[in-house]
C-alpha cells in the first residue's frame, strides 16, 4: 500500500474533496487488508449514542470511518500538492517513497543496512 500512518494526504475523490485550494490531512489508520485508510476529520458519520454509565447525557458524537486508499494521494511539501510517488533503492541501500514529479523524498521505507563488524581473531 502506498500510504502510512502519519502521512500528510490530500482527498482526491469523493464528498470531502477540496475544490479550491488543496486541504492536508493526516492519515490516522491503515487497513492493508481491506485497501482502506481513516484520514482526520475526512468523511466523518454522526453516531447516535444512548445514554449509559460512561456518557451519561447520551447523544451525537462524530467519527471518522474508513475511506478507499485509492481516494487520497500523498502531498509534497516541494510540490505543494498531491503527488504520484515511487519507491527507489539508495546507495546506502535504504529503501525510500520519492515524488514523481519533482524527485524530492517523501519519507523512508527501510533503513540502510547496518554493515557487520569485521570478526576479529
Amino acid at each position: 500500500m502506498h500510504i502510512r500512518k502519519d502521512d500528510t494526504v490530500v482527498v482526491i475523490a469523493g464528498e470531502d474533496r477540496a475544490n479550491g485550494p488543496q486541504a492536508v490531512h493526516k492519515v490516522q489508520r491503515v487497513l492493508p487488508q481491506e485497501n482502506k485508510v481513516v484520514v482526520e476529520g475526512v468523511n466523518q458519520v454522526i453516531k447516535h449514542v444512548k445514554p449509559s454509565r460512561r456518557n451519561p447525557k447520551g447523544g451525537r458524537l462524530t467519527k471518522e470511518m474508513p475511506m478507499s486508499a485509492s481516494k487520497v494521494m500523498l502531498f509534497c511539501p516541494a510540490c505543494r500538492r498531491g503527488v504520484r510517488a515511487g519507491r527507489r533503492i539508495m546507495p546506502d541501500g535504504g529503501k525510500e517513497r520519492y515524488c514523481k514529479k519533482c524527485g524530492g523524498g517523501l519519507g523512508l521505507l527501510k533503513p540502510a543496512a547496518k554493515k557487520k563488524a569485521a570478526a576479529t581473531r
